[in-house]
């Protein structure tokens, strides 16, 4: 089932006049996102058919959108996310990377108990294929389909879906949740979310991968890799894990899409 966004989700881009904001939101809208608004402080114009407001709230008057995506460059990013928090969006995307760690600390503190759910910072989005592309993720690669992806790393999220859409496996959603080391949704939340029921009881089948085998004590390697102190969160840690809990683990990257085919092969 998808998640979070649909062809009924209305979306505001934040940081839509600027290089990445203006093309990204060209990209959406060719997709067949509903884009209705932008919103720029001291701005009231129109670009590429998106009227542009002043503020985030007037915007949300005007369109009833109820997601934002922020393009917003790190200094201004955390205000950017706080204003589409107080104006009542359900969903905000940060696509931004560099926001200062202790912003997002202030950030998070600020959504704790509100009904806003955030995804990111530094993340490529989410798509529910056929339907919203709400992201920097290329649309052409994905097909509608039951699979959910979620992953840290935006590049590691295209090489599965093409790998999957490859082999006629469609996708119900795919969620890039960041690379940064405070995020507002983890895999476990998304978990929840394709479960409907809670992540404890997962009853779907899931298939793993797990980078960063070769990072040495103590090193993040790239996004995706572990930080390992006192010989506890290592990949081997983490692959043994999993599979204990019956998720079957891809050897490599380059078997993921074979991975998951295996496991959705009715049984004999």
């Amino acid at each position: 089932m998808s998640i979070l966004i649909d062809h009924t989700s209305r979306v505001l881009v934040q940081g839509i006049t600027g290089r990445n904001g203006r093309f990204h939101t060209q990209q959406m809208l060719a997709y067949g996102t509903r884009v209705v608004a932008g919103a720029k402080p001291g701005t009231r114009a129109e670009q590429d058919g998106v009227p542009i407001f002043p503020t985030v709230a007037e915007a949300v008057a005007a369109t009833a959108a109820d997601v934002a995506i922020v393009f917003v460059p790190g200094g201004g990013a955390a205000e950017a996310i706080l204003e589409s928090a107080e104006a009542g969006l359900r969903l905000i995307v940060a696509i931004t990377e560099g926001i200062p760690v202790l912003d997002m600390v202030q950030v998070l503190r600020y959504l704790e108990g509100r009904p806003t759910r955030l995804i990111g910072p530094n993340c490529p989005g989410l798509i529910t294929p056929g339907q919203c592309k709400v992201g920097i993720m290329p649309g052409g690669i994905h097909l509608p389909g039951p699979v959910g992806v979620v992953s840290r790393s935006g590049t590691l999220t295209y090489e599965v879906v093409a790998q999957l859409t490859a082999l006629g496996i469609g996708q119900s959603t795919c969620i890039g949740i960041g690379g940064d080391p405070l995020l507002g949704t983890s895999f476990l939340d998304v978990l929840e979310l394709f479960e409907e029921g809670g992540a404890e009881r997962m009853t779907k089948p899931v298939v793993a991968y797990v980078a960063g085998r070769s990072a040495p004590p103590g090193k993040r390697m790239g996004h995706a890799g572990a930080i390992i102190e006192g010989g506890r969160g290592t990949a081997a840690e983490k692959i043994a894990t999993l599979q204990a809990a019956g998720i079957a683990i891809a050897a490599s990257p380059a078997t993921i899409g074979q991975t998951v085919a295996a496991r959705l092969r009715p049984p004999g």
